[in-house]
């Protein structure tokens, strides 16, 4: 047991138990370095405003880059005993300029409001890397769609066979996620880039401190309105774990659909033996373990979710021990996300897709047979009964054995006087892609434009440097 690391309030020490059980410097690490910019801001302001020394405020901020150095170069010696980053980084401070120094730089400032603008900047600098890989998984997809605007697929609903569309619509779905998860990324960080320091606990400070100084030091978009709000609020660390889980779950519908058309039952993609793995008794065995474990790891980001979500739910104004558990999950959550991002984008161009496999499924499934009913309504049947007398076709050729492309136009009429002289050209798939011709359509034409839309976005993403922080 050793005596606690601040207050006259304690007279006897903290139970090695509980300092063992309320450390929080595993997890903390991760924001070191921003917990030291945040001191620097701090530390300037209260020399420009006058509350410390110039000759002060020197030789703090020296001894906090000094120490930005060590956790940088992994040299900084952390002691469990002073139970968080935040103590753990003011005694190497007091170490470094003197005890008397050192105390000042907490002047105006609790660990409430330490954390929480910490906690913050660590977001900014974490989310730069997390959209980067969404960048490189969205250019994935493009490029991939790109090499294959020619090859048609069967589209699915219900997992069965419904209507033909190009590999490129399809690949260019998925794009249109991440894409979605990206802007939601820009968006929750406008939220979260203001500065919460200068709450102190919860009531502010009487110190005639500059908030608005230290959020331009860090090149934040304002400051919080509410002192006790920032120190209570959690919201950044809630949306960004929305949009993790969010963006998790598109990773795992992607997975899924690479699990399933890598099986012999589907047959639709060989992927490179770099990112599949083998059985230990089967030798025949190729299995996509890659993209199984990335669906697996979405459970996880889930759960890290509900996990803030209860922590938070029944807390009272205004900080409480309780919010400690607020950051293992966001760690865990943006290091899980990160790693099935990278790898899921560099998994991409290692899939080949089967053409053959491809066609077959498609003159197997029917799938042209909205397309024999579409023709009818042009010739003024009504719809329900074109999607009628095409039911009946289809169960005709179930019957015997056929697919439509068995049929003439002498067996269609059997069941409709109306079938014109081109109905056969209605279930060419080629030609039933294209007469597809509209906005968010598997025409040739739109998916190419798609493709060049898509790559401009990425392109005026990074002319933006992605993340917007006001």
């Amino acid at each position: 047991m050793v005596k606690k690391p601040w207050g006259g309030r304690f007279e006897g020490p903290t139970d090695a138990l509980v300092e063992a059980f309320t450390s929080s410097i595993e997890g903390d690490r991760h924001i070191a370095i921003d917990d030291v910019e945040g001191s620097l801001a701090h530390a300037r302001m209260l020399q420009d405003v006058g509350v410390i020394s110039t000759a002060d405020g020197e030789k703090i901020a020296g001894g906090l880059r000094t120490i930005r150095r060590e956790i940088e170069t992994g040299t900084f010696a952390w002691n469990l005993a002073l139970e968080d980053v935040h103590m753990n980084i003011e005694r190497r401070l007091a170490a470094l300029v003197g005890d008397d120094v050192a105390g000042r730089l907490h002047t105006a400032r609790s660990r409430n409001d330490q954390v929480a603008l910490d906690v913050r900047l660590f977001l900014r600098r974490r989310l730069r890397d997390i959209v980067e890989k969404l960048v490189a998984l969205e250019h994935a997809l493009i490029e991939k769609a790109h090499a294959n605007i020619d090859v048609i697929m069967p589209g699915y609903t219900h997992m069965q066979r419904a209507q033909p569309v190009r590999l490129a619509h399809h690949l260019l779905a998925y794009r249109e996620m991440f894409a979605r998860d990206r802007s939601r990324v820009t968006d929750a960080m406008k939220r979260a880039l203001v500065s919460p320091l200068g709450s102190g606990a919860l009531a502010g400070t009487p110190h005639p401190i500059d908030r608005e100084r230290v959020a331009s030091l860090l090149g934040l978009g304002g400051v919080t309105a509410n002192s006790m709000d920032s120190v209570a609020d959690r919201d950044a660390l809630l949306e960004v774990l929305s949009v993790s889980a969010i963006s998790m779950i598109h990773l795992s519908r992607l997975s899924e659909e690479i699990v399933l058309f890598a099986s012999a039952e589907f047959g639709f993609i060989e992927i490179e033996d770099a990112f599949t793995t083998g059985s230990s008794m089967m030798p025949q065995k190729k299995n996509p373990d890659v993209a199984e474990l990335v669906r697996g790891k979405c459970g996880r980001v889930v759960g890290d979710l509900v996990s803030l979500l209860v922590t938070m739910k029944g807390l009272p104004m205004t900080y409480n021990r309780d919010m400690q558990e607020d950051k293992p999950p966001l760690y865990d959550s943006l290091d899980t996300w990160a790693g099935c991002l990278e790898v899921t984008s560099r998994m991409i161009p290692a899939v080949r897709f089967r053409e053959d496999r491809l066609s077959n499924a498609l003159r197997e499934g029917f799938v042209t047979a909205t397309e024999l009913a579409d023709h009818l309504v042009t010739r003024g049947v009504p719809f329900r009964d074109a999607h009628e007398v095409v039911g009946r076709i289809v169960g005709h050729c179930v019957a015997a054995k056929k697919t439509l492309d068995d049929l003439d136009l002498e067996a269609l009429r059997r069941f409709h006087p109306d079938f014109g002289e081109d109905a056969l050209e209605w279930i060419d798939v080629q030609r039933a892609v294209d007469r597809r011709d509209l906005i968010g359509g598997p025409n040739r034409a739109r998916v190419a434009a798609a493709i060049d839309a898509a790559r401009q976005d990425l392109e005026a993403a990074f002319a933006a440097g992605w993340l917007t922080t006001t």
